[in-house]
């Protein structure tokens, strides 16, 4: 049997319309049709800049409104720093980053990237490094130049001709210099917080990357005398990193900078002066250190020896300058000497007493034992000591620093490298002397 079906409904355009009964309600109008698309209201017109309301001063609002908002940031991250809130940072960090978004086109140049280097000075006291680095004064350097400054191939004239194209008399000069100097600060104290040890390879080489942007920068400013400050300055920093890198074995990488910073104090003619002589000694004895870290001892007492011959021509310059000296240079002539004398004594003690290859010759060891009832000088090793300092401190600190050895592990005891007789008799007199020099 068929099923029965329902007819099809006919589709609404063929359907009849009945018309309506006289006693019936009119028919509802149709709606009216809405567009495709919502109309949207005009956009707002962007803020007005600050040089609306009259000059770029405390008492603008412009100013006074982003003042108040760097000092809520500022002040906000300071606070939760303190409470140690692990999340502040990252909220303040975008926080920040909206601040100078919503402000910059408001604001001429000059004051915007003065802002940026102000707050990126407050944030690196703060030790907020990170920000400082990524908020600030990379924005800065932005703003100034579009090269990258941690390209590996960048050299010195590219460096002066993108970020300093007026040279160094510009207004804009001075505060870029403290940018480039402050940046690589922060990297190397990141550096420093995330690993202290140096034990991952990238911690090395981002090091490594400040030194040669510290180096170029010296570079760049050691012809103008009056930026030798940034000179003096870049001499410290480097000479930081440098000592941070041979506690890990990095002698011999560091050893072209610690030079190069020499080289540039007895280059300009102001870091000549006295004021500066205890400073170039640290170097110098720097430098010296190197060289005995790399097995290289000759070349250390040599550098000390051209030590010695600097500090004596300046100090002849200074007398034939004045009538006399002060007490305060005096101490200064005599510090850098004994530090220079400590690191010639630290190969002295030990090569003259070294027996020839293929040369026989009989030795001759006191008994300490014997010796410590006879008066001082007893040893060969304190007859050296006397003719060469002249108080007991020296004597000790030169006793000190002969027995430095990094390349002997301090907490496990072990022979002298390399493992000679005479090298251990000159241990023992040098200890049998520290003893009693202790005792004084």
């Amino acid at each position: 049997m068929a099923e029965s079906r329902e007819p099809a409904a006919l589709p609404p355009s063929r359907q009849r319309k009945r018309p309506p009964s006289p006693g019936s309600a009119p028919a509802t109008p149709p709606p009216v049709p809405r567009p495709s698309c919502t109309t949207r209201s005009p956009a707002l017109p962007p803020p007005p800049p600050a040089i609306f309301y009259g000059p770029v001063e405390p008492g603008n609002p412009v100013v006074i409104s982003f003042e108040s908002d760097l000092s809520h940031c500022l002040s906000f991250l300071r606070r939760k720093r303190g409470a140690g809130a692990s999340g502040a940072r990252e909220q303040e960090a975008t926080s920040l980053f909206n601040i100078w978004n919503n402000y910059k086109s408001r604001f001429p140049d000059w004051y915007f990237n003065e802002k940026l280097v102000k707050v990126g000075d407050q944030l690196m006291e703060m030790k907020e490094y990170k920000l400082a680095v990524s908020h600030c004064y990379g924005s800065y350097l932005q703003q100034v130049s579009s090269v990258n400054i941690n390209e590996s191939g960048l050299d010195v004239d590219q460096l002066n001709s993108n970020f300093f194209p007026n040279g160094f008399r510009d207004q804009s000069a001075v505060c870029t210099l403290h940018v480039l100097y402050a940046r690589n600060i922060c990297l190397y104290k990141m550096v420093c917080e995330n690993d202290i040890d140096l034990l991952n390879q990238d911690s090395v080489k981002t090091c490594f990357r400040i030194l040669n942007l510290f180096q170029l920068i010296m570079q760049m400013t050691l012809p103008h005398e009056h930026l030798c400050w940034h000179v003096y300055n870049g001499t410290i920093h480097m000479y930081t990193i440098c000592r941070h890198l041979m506690i890990v074995g990095q002698s011999a990488k560091v050893l072209e900078y610690l030079l190069w910073a020499c080289a540039c104090m007895e280059s300009s003619v102001p870091l000549l002066a006295v004021h500066y002589l205890t400073w170039r000694s640290t170097l110098y004895a720097a430098v010296c250190q190197c060289y005995y870290d790399c097995q290289f001892g000759i070349y250390g007492e040599l550098f000390a020896r051209r030590g010695l011959i600097k500090i004596d021509e300046l100090k002849q310059m200074e007398s034939m300058s004045s009538s006399s000296l002060s007490m305060e240079t005096k101490k200064k002539f005599k510090e850098a000497t004994v530090r220079m004398a400590v690191m010639i004594f630290k190969r002295s003690a030990f090569e003259p007493r070294r027996r020839p290859k293929g040369v026989f010759r009989p030795r001759m060891k006191m008994n300490l034992r014997e010796a410590q009832h006879l008066p001082w000088p007893r040893t060969i090793t304190e007859r050296l000591l006397m003719e060469i300092f002249d108080c007991g401190s020296a004597h000790f600190f030169a006793i000190v620093e002969a027995l430095f050895d990094k390349n002997r592990r301090t907490l496990i005891p072990g022979p002298p490298v390399p493992d000679e007789v005479e090298v251990r008799d000159v241990i023992s007199e040098l200890f049998f002397a520290g003893i009693v020099i202790s005792k004084q």
